[in-house]
């Protein structure tokens, strides 16, 4: 089993383990509204690949530190210095790499977003599994007013969650939109007080990592590659996988214990 790196090690980001089985990382640039440079996205997708790795992490917040963002966007002076177009692909590359680690994850992700989430911001929220955002949340891609398209997955999966109409409309006019829009549009799943964001983000992962290990895994999983898939062929991966998970402990657990009126005890197995 391989565990988090240290919080001593991180000067971009801080990790919590919340308990046993979900851990939060709080992206850790407030006087910069928690922008995206290159040292945060290295730290963060080391830390998130090493808590994937760590088989009692079944569930994790992203959040930003600071009432005002959640993830502002790029680092504008790291852009500003590429200085050639193979330089500025590879950019967009690295960003891409990490929304599409948090995609690939066996991991539950769970975006607690206060605040500000534009450009990079929003593509890294729209990443995650399930989004909850607080009622003063504000989205956008902004690019085009820096004369760029969004780098690391926007104009992609923007459209994939809010239809490409929508998409068109952000990623050409440049706007925000608040929560309760975003809600609407499918944005994101959930709006609730400032207050009550990281309460109820993390209530949300306990309860997730309640439940049989390999089957969220499993869901994740299949919900992802299906979404790319024609629906015969996702019912097949749908189909096969249900086989899979019959055969295993942790299926004979589950059914056990709703039979004998008890909790099941996962073994992820």
């Amino acid at each position: 089993m391989t565990t988090a790196p240290s919080a001593t090690m991180l000067e971009t980001i801080l990790l919590d383990r919340n308990s046993e089985h979900v851990a939060t990382i709080t992206l850790n640039r407030p006087k910069v509204l928690n922008a995206l440079n290159a040292q945060l996205i290295t730290e963060l997708r080391t830390t998130l690949e090493e808590l994937d790795n760590d088989e009692q992490i079944r569930a994790i917040v992203i959040t930003g530190s600071g009432d005002r963002a959640f993830a502002a966007g790029a680092d504008i002076g790291e852009l500003n210095a590429i200085h050639d177009a193979l330089e500025g692909a590879e950019k967009a590359r690295i960003g891409q790499g990490l929304t599409l680690c948090i995609e690939r994850m066996r991991t539950p992700v769970i975006m607690a977003i206060n605040g500000f989430a534009l450009g990079g911001g929003c593509e890294l929220a729209m990443a995650g599994d399930i989004r909850i955002a607080s009622e003063n949340a504000k989205f956008g891609q902004p690019e085009v007013n820096l004369g760029l398209i969004p780098g690391y997955g926007g104009t992609q999966r923007t459209t994939r969650l809010v239809g490409k109409g929508f998409a068109m409309f952000l990623c050409l006019s440049g706007d925000t939109i608040d929560a309760q829009t975003a809600l609407q549009l499918g944005l994101v799943e959930r709006v609730v007080s400032h207050g009550d964001l990281l309460v109820a983000a993390l209530k949300l992962a306990e309860t997730i990592a309640s439940k049989a290990p390999l089957a969220i895994q499993a869901c994740k999983r299949v919900i992802n590659q299906g979404a790319e898939l024609p629906l015969s062929d996702a019912l097949s991966l749908e189909a096969l996988t249900f086989g899979t998970l019959v055969t295993t402990q942790d299926f004979k657990e589950g059914t056990s214990a709703f039979l004998e009126k008890r909790a099941a005890n996962w073994k992820a197995k």
